[in-house]
């Protein structure tokens, strides 16, 4: 029985739309983080104080929901932001179980800082497309996240409006 070429077989799971997606968020986050040095700010940090400067005192749980990421993921993301001074974290009112999340006055600096470079980590991923590829791939993003959305391992739930 014939082999088939290991050639091919490569370029499939080269052209495969997970691997793509994974290599696309490497570089996404390498990107970020590049231009995001002298804060030392990831992508998940900076999602997560964008979070709390619309949503001041979110619960832990909603903040995770709002991000689509799983609890243990938000809880390491809010220690590293809390040992820096940067979030402050406290039981909700009531409950010794949910826990508030709040900007400290630092964690509102760092982000206004972060604007410019992550504004320019944006610009930089999408540079190889033009304007109207890069308005096509957002669509299609969102439309594949959007109708994929009940498999994901964690829910993605934005916090209402305030």
């Amino acid at each position: 029985m014939p082999r088939k070429n290991s050639d091919d077989s490569l370029d499939r799971l080269y052209a495969r739309p997970g691997f793509l997606l994974r290599r696309a968020h490497q570089i996404s986050a390498a990107v970020f983080e590049d231009e995001c040095r002298a804060l030392g700010l990831t992508p998940a940090q900076f999602g997560v104080l964008t979070v709390l400067r619309s949503h001041p005192g979110l619960g832990q749980s909603s903040l995770a929901r709002a991000l689509g990421f799983d609890k243990v993921t938000v809880l390491r993301v809010l220690r590293g932001l809390q040992a820096r001074g940067l979030v402050d974290r406290a039981p909700a009112d009531g409950s010794r179980r949910n826990v508030c999340v709040a900007l400290t006055q630092a964690g509102h600096d760092i982000l206004k800082q972060a604007q410019k470079p992550a504004e320019r980590a944006y610009r930089r991923l999408l540079a190889p497309l033009d304007a109207a590829q890069q308005a096509q791939l957002l669509d299609l993003l969102q439309q594949l996240t959007g109708g994929m959305e009940e498999h994901a391992r964690a829910a993605f739930i934005p916090p209402a409006k305030p």
